[in-house]
């Protein structure tokens, strides 16, 4: 991993479970073998929102890497990963879903005191991973191929010019011509007590791409913003804010996009319950001006769960309103509890996707109502022996009058149960 995210999104699934340290002896000392293998049963009953399309499969993920330590000064690593969705027709199969022994991550780090720097296919990820994380979930989690530099430590700079890799589930993965994204994100610890501030500016660059008035250019979005996270008391809170400014072919791009969480947890009570609130907004397209944009650009985000456990929405064109309730009955056991009320921020631009693309495309003279529904989520988390992860869930999205004047009003209930162990192989002198 290139960095670790300095504030976390508390409802994403972190991992969870220790990393199970095993020693080889035929392992030299400068070198660790390490090993994720994940299975994820998963049924909806509606997929791709046609009624009575009921599909149950299973995704299993297989990551193995090795690293080395060659100097004091340097190290390098690399991981494949082996993905795959078993019982699902092709046709059903989306690009997040299988990827067939690839090369994951190869990088280099080179460290000196505070200073490191990656160079390489590596992992990028910030805060809550609103705009700039991993997709974890997705059975193929996101990497970039680039370079990232970081100095510091509580008080930290990171700045990184990457492109993203696509994946290509029966050929090599690879990222397109050249470096299209980059950014610089600080991260500073040591200002208020108990809390994370993270200002950040991303700059995504493409050399080709068509305009909604079908002229081509290049697309420059620079985004600018901040993350402040925190607890005391009892209390937490994550604020994000994100503008957006640039140029997409002939169009100016003018797009916002923000949340605010807040929650309180009752350690004195049994089974310790959390209770947060939580608004989200991300602009949409007016449409008043054929050569602005509105639509905010959400980066390359850690989407699961961010609009329910269902996921199918994504960070544009969106308001969300939100409440949570987390509890923990016993050691190593949380349970989640939400509903989300769910709307698009213009009726005049299209409802997105989680990867965003677009799921139903805005009339001329726009969505007769704004309403995409509301989901409720139960999900549960328990780790066994430190090691093993067991996840179950169950999602169910109540179609709103948008989604059932528009073709896709099917509800959807989506259930899950998944595995994840861990390990690691070190030469025997080596210490857990």
């Amino acid at each position: 991993m290139a960095q670790e995210a300095a504030a976390r999104y508390i409802e994403y699934p972190q991992l969870q479970g220790k990393v199970q340290p095993l020693q080889l002896e035929a392992l030299p000392k400068w070198a660790t073998i390490d090993f994720q293998l994940r299975g994820r049963f998963e049924n909806q009953s509606s997929d791709d929102y046609i009624s009575g399309n009921g599909q149950s499969y299973l995704l299993t993920r297989v990551y193995g890497g090795l690293e080395i330590r060659p100097t004091k000064w340097l190290t390098g690593y690399i991981q494949f990963i082996d993905t795959h969705a078993l019982g699902l027709p092709l046709k059903y199969v989306s690009a997040n879903q299988r990827d067939v022994f690839d090369d994951r991550q190869a990088y280099l780090e080179f460290h000196f005191k505070q200073t490191k720097i990656f160079a390489g296919r590596q992992e990028l990820k910030y805060g809550g991973e609103r705009l700039v994380g991993i997709s974890d979930w997705t059975n193929n989690s996101r990497t970039w191929d680039g370079f990232l530099g970081c100095y510091g430590d509580n008080n930290r700079i990171d700045v990184f010019s990457t492109s993203v890799v696509e994946v290509h589930a029966t050929s090599l993965d690879k990222h397109g011509a050249g470096l299209t994204f980059h950014g610089a994100v600080g991260t500073i610890g040591t200002w208020v007590p108990h809390a994370v501030l993270q200002p950040f500016v991303f700059i995504k660059a493409l050399p080709r791409v068509q305009g909604a008035n079908g002229v081509f250019g290049t697309e420059t979005t620079v985004t600018p913003g901040a993350e402040f996270a925190g607890d005391f008391g009892g209390f937490d809170f994550d604020v994000l804010g994100a503008l957006q400014r640039g140029s997409y072919s002939n169009e100016s791009i003018e797009a916002a996009a923000g949340y605010v969480k807040a929650g309180y947890v009752a350690s004195h009570l049994p089974w310790q319950p959390r209770l947060q609130a939580e608004y989200d907004y991300a602009s949409g397209n007016p449409h008043t001006n054929p050569f602005r944009m509105g639509t905010f650009d959400q980066q390359y985000p850690s989407n699961h769960n961010a609009f329910g456990l269902t996921d199918l929405f994504g960070y544009q064109n969106i308001k969300q309103e939100r409440i949570n309730l987390d509890l923990t009955p016993v050691k190593h056991l949380s349970l989640l509890i939400q509903e989300e009320s769910l709307q698009v921020a213009s009726r005049f631009d299209n409802v997105y996707s989680g990867s965003a693309g677009t799921t139903i495309k805005a009339p001329t003279a726009g969505f007769r109502s704004g309403d995409l529904g509301h989901e409720f989520d139960a999900s549960g988390k328990y780790v066994f022996r430190d090691y093993l992860v067991l996840n179950v869930g169950v999602g169910h999205l109540s179609s709103g009058t948008l989604l059932r004047e528009n073709s896709h009003g099917t509800p959807l209930t989506l259930a899950y149960f998944g595995l994840t162990y861990r390990f690691r192989l070190d030469h025997k002198s080596v210490a857990p």
